[in-house]
């Protein structure tokens, strides 16, 4: 058989992830700050992109349906300006040519006004930087502002003041360098101390010391120790107090009957105390800021309509905003020899604008069927919360589960009942007694909460009367679901309240 070399036309199909389709799917699954720092990447690498100016300064509205045409929002103004615009603006008084204009005869020259009024003239002599003082220079109220101190910065200011040596001061930097933000200690002293040839006492002296400094209970090894430095500094830390602390476990448990057996101390005392424990703050570091804390905002909004439904729409704060400059691209491609890289911007800006409105609409049309969906949620509250996934909404809208959970992923939703994540709407199901309607595991829960809160000291509900009472109220639960629920709200055992409620009861009369 001869081998040669022939040329075959083949003709196939074939799904390609192109580049658009990737930026599209990662627009969709991006948060606002996240959406913002992408399009202002886009803005600084792409000349026919810009962002719109702002409405209270050009007078003009801005339309979403503009951007998609590449329509500048000062074309309509460029329209109400055209004609025969000087001869109407010279009419009587010119007021509507100096609006047109935007000209302003007033007097620009600050020497010739009236001098700067003084904020607090008892204060000038005291304060030289006083705004208004006479100096003629200009001030910004940003000076004036006190910025945000850290906790190892407010330590660090302390040190000096209790450890005049420098040997302690150098051991006791290492040790602010170990605290961790809750302000507990996580290094070991002695290592401390060995890395700077230091023996142990030395470490443990500055670590006294550095107990006794601000916050309260700073420099703790453990919450036991956190809370005997607080109580020490309130003089409170007496033998009873003392094995308290020693007995945290019993404490979390409410064995009030052993706790007071090894205080020495009756149940009023032993409240008391407990009492003064809850006034204590187990995490003295956190008071201070470690991070900017940025603010929620919702994606999407839902409130009430007139014909008793639910109005969906999305939050104009968290639009994206970006034009097209098509005008721009006329005018430098006629002569330029980057006919090739304006066009391929033109494409980009294009793409861009069309995936932001493709991800605004589909982001509303997944709210729209979760609010069709939770629409009992919204009229009644939790209880009525009902079990969803996110195949029903993806079938219920015609489009891939994938899609439906990169929607969902960190947008938020502002309803009557709240600020939600849209990942909160999504539960499983419970099935219900006899082959009644299913029920959602969060409306479960709080119904679970619920109960557990009404309950009295002499009728304290265990996991099994609550596994009966669902059951009267046509949900199945197993006993271990219902503990299982209980211990991931942090609600303890039923022995646990009963000790707890039986001493309050007593104490208070009952």
């Amino acid at each position: 058989m001869a081998l040669s070399a022939n040329l075959f036309l083949r003709q196939n199909q074939s799904l390609v992830m192109t580049p658009q389709l990737m930026q599209s799917i990662q627009l969709l699954q991006m948060t606002h700050v996240e959406l913002v720092q992408f399009i202002a990447q886009e803005v600084e690498k792409n000349p026919l992109l810009e962002f719109p100016s702002d409405d209270a300064e050009t007078g003009s509205d801005y339309d979403p349906q503009d951007e998609a045409h590449g329509r500048q929002p000062d074309d309509d103004r460029a329209d109400a300006l055209s004609g025969d615009w000087y001869d109407n603006g010279t009419d009587g008084n010119g007021s509507r040519l100096k609006e047109e204009l935007d000209a302003n005869y007033a007097n620009v020259f600050q020497d010739d006004g009236a001098p700067a009024r003084v904020d607090a003239p008892e204060l000038i002599s005291q304060w030289k930087s006083m705004p208004g003082s006479g100096d003629g220079e200009n001030y910004d109220l940003d000076d004036f502002v006190a910025g945000q101190v850290s906790l190892k910065d407010y330590l660090a200011q302390q040190v000096p003041f209790i450890l005049p040596d420098m040997a302690d001061r150098l051991i006791a930097q290492q040790m602010v360098d170990q605290l961790d933000e809750a302000g507990y200690l996580q290094g070991d002293v002695a290592e401390i101390g060995g890395r700077l040839n230091a023996d142990p006492t030395t470490a443990e002296r500055v670590l006294a010391a550095l107990q006794t400094l601000d916050p309260p209970g700073v420099f703790a090894r453990n919450l036991a120790e956190c809370l005997s430095i607080q109580l020490k500094q309130k003089d409170r830390f007496d033998p009873a107090m003392q094995a308290l602390i020693a007995n945290l476990e019993l404490l979390a448990r409410r064995d009030f009957a052993t706790l007071k057996r090894l205080c020495g101390v009756d149940e009023e005392d032993l409240l008391d105390m407990l009492a003064e424990i809850r006034q204590l703050n187990p995490k003295p570091g956190s008071s201070f800021q470690t991070g900017v804390s940025e603010a929620i905002m919702p994606d999407v909004v839902v409130r009430a309509s007139s014909d008793g439904g639910w109005l969906v729409e999305l939050n104009p704060d968290t639009l994206p905003r970006v034009l097209v400059n098509q005008s721009y691209f006329a005018n430098v491609s006629k002569n330029s020899s980057e006919y090739a890289f304006l066009s391929e911007c033109l494409q980009n800006a294009n793409w861009l604008t069309r995936s932001l409105d493709q991800r605004a609409k589909t982001i509303v049309k997944v709210a729209s069927e979760i609010v069709r969906q939770q629409d009992a949620f919204l009229m009644h509250g939790v209880d009525h919360l009902r079990p969803l996934n996110l195949k029903t909404v993806a079938d219920a809208i015609k489009m891939h589960e994938s899609t439906v959970s990169r929607v969902t992923s960190n947008k938020y939703i502002l309803t009557p009942r709240g600020l939600f994540e849209l990942k909160y709407f999504f539960t499983v199901s419970i099935s219900a007694v006899e082959g009644g309607e299913s029920h959602s595991a969060e409306a479960v829960r709080h119904r679970i909460r619920t109960l557990i809160m009404q309950e009295g000291s002499d009728a304290v509900l265990s996991d099994d009367d609550i596994v009966d009472i669902l059951k009267k109220e046509g949900i199945d639960l197993a006993r271990r679901t219902v503990a299982k629920y209980r211990e991931a709200m942090n609600i303890p055992s039923s022995v646990q309240r009963r000790r707890e409620k039986r001493a309050l009861a007593k104490v208070a009369g009952f």
